[in-house]
């Protein structure tokens, strides 16, 4: 019952939080330290939708469905009272309030240029953005040209596939799988039980590639309705550390019949084996870090690792389908394409219409997926290259291993290695294997 208590006084506090909200932002008015503009006005939309709705179907009267039956109904009464009371009294006129102060007086501040080159100081800014998103220390230009090889070298091993499928060039692939109503799912259900078969088959794998197997589990679920459209196509939430509770893999399962399946695999091994769930679980479950690390977590090595980890699939005989094979090139080349954009926006002052032009020059994803994409990398600029500037030093560290240990490299020791110590910028993981290389060496 405390927790409901807790939970309703957090409610009410929500007021004083918007409050210091809209005064940090207009600190940002002053010192010309503007969002965009049109990401302003989806602002505006997304908070009048919250004030839509009757206190009763409130996203923050979800507590309300779960109610303990241990609770006498005298409890429920009160609970439900207080609650939709904190929703109707505090809730709502915050955003409220926030709505009008971001339609009327921040908004049309907000600036034309997307880039971050168009703040004050905008060119160091995103530098520094660069080296903290990366735990690096590569610069904006060479992160740009790692990015157009990277995008060339992936198009070349899809090309290689779709020929093998009689078709001469990528393009009219990409328009045959459009078209193909096998590569899409048949309905919410058949895209959980996909990505559940693709989890519970990596599992039967992992003893190949790890010495140290988490012990929690991981279920599959669906994305909760009122969040669909907003969620992305599926996302891990972690378990709790002692194990009570599982992590789950949220599909977004909206629109079933539109989404196509052959990236379901590919993102079932990111998001569950080997990926997020068996790294976070592993560091959740080290007994000697500290809980501050074994929560902690970056970007490069996070996100690196579980892309690195989509690749581990295909090392292990998976990817059979040559069009799951296709769709795990698909995803590689999304997080490719991110440094050449994320790069060109920020530092090369690459307009919108030029985001988006690359993005269908070089890959076949859907128009919305594309917007959605290029307003990401506008409002978190440098957080997108995590993803392929981690991958590509965790495989640089395995060849690294394997050229100087020889037969003694053994990559289930390597795996222990990387996921021994929880999540580590990749300065401090480099020099963490060039230790274990050092060790291992030794007659």
């Amino acid at each position: 019952m405390k927790d409901y208590d807790d939970y309703i006084a957090r409610l009410r506090q929500f007021p004083r939080l918007f409050d210091q909200t809209i005064s940090h932002m207009r600190k940002g008015i002053e010192h010309g330290l503007m969002p965009p503009r049109f990401l302003l006005e989806k602002v505006v939309t997304q908070s009048a939708s919250i004030i839509t709705a009757s206190p009763e179907t409130s996203p923050y009267a979800k507590p309300l469905e779960k109610l303990p039956k241990t609770f006498s109904e005298t409890d429920q009464k009160r609970i439900r009272q207080e609650l939709l009371s904190a929703v109707r009294d505090s809730i709502n006129p915050a955003y409220a309030r926030f709505t009008t102060f971001v339609k009327e007086e921040y908004a049309p501040k907000g600036r034309t240029d997307v880039g971050l080159w168009s703040l004050p100081n905008g060119t160091p800014r995103y530098e520094k953005n660069v080296r903290r998103q990366t735990t690096t220390s590569l610069t904006a230009e060479e992160i740009h040209k790692i990015g157009t090889r990277e995008v060339a070298r992936i198009e070349k091993e899809m090309l290689v596939i779709a020929r093998k499928q009689g078709f001469k060039n990528l393009k009219t692939f990409n328009a045959s799988n459009d078209k193909n109503k096998e590569l899409r799912a048949k309905s919410r259900q058949h895209m959980l039980g996909l990505y559940r078969l693709h989890i519970d088959n990596m599992y039967l794998k992992l003893p190949q590639l790890f010495g140290r197997l988490p012990k929690a589990k991981v279920d599959v679920m669906q994305v909760e309705e009122f969040r669909e459209k907003e969620a992305s196509g599926a996302q891990y939430q972690q378990g709790t550390p002692d194990g009570s509770r599982p992590g789950h893999v949220m599909v977004n399962t909206s629109d079933a019949q539109s989404r196509k399946i052959i990236n379901i695999e590919s993102t079932a091994y990111h998001e569950g084996v080997p990926g997020h769930h068996l790294q976070i679980s592993i560091a959740q479950e080290l007994p000697t870090l500290p809980p501050f690390r074994q929560q902690g977590g970056y970007t490069s090595y996070v996100e690196g690792w579980a892309l690195y980890s989509e690749r581990l699939g295909k090392e292990v005989g998976f990817y059979r389908d040559p069009y799951s094979d296709y769709g795990r090139l698909q995803d590689e080349m999304l997080r490719a394409i991110r440094l050449v954009v994320d790069t060109g926006l920020h530092s090369k002052k690459w307009t919108r219409e030029q985001v988006v032009t690359y993005f269908h020059d070089h890959s076949a994803i859907d128009e919305v997926e594309v917007q959605a994409e290029t307003d990401r990398y506008i409002v978190m600029p440098g957080q997108a290259l995590g993803y392929k500037i981690g991958q590509l030093k965790i495989l640089e560290l395995r060849e690294k291993s394997k050229k100087a240990l020889g037969t003694k490299f053994d990559i289930r020791e390597f795996h222990d290695e990387i996921l021994g110590a929880g999540a580590l910028p990749m300065n401090v993981l480099e020099q963490r294997i060039e230790r274990w290389i050092a060790v291992k060496r030794k007659p």
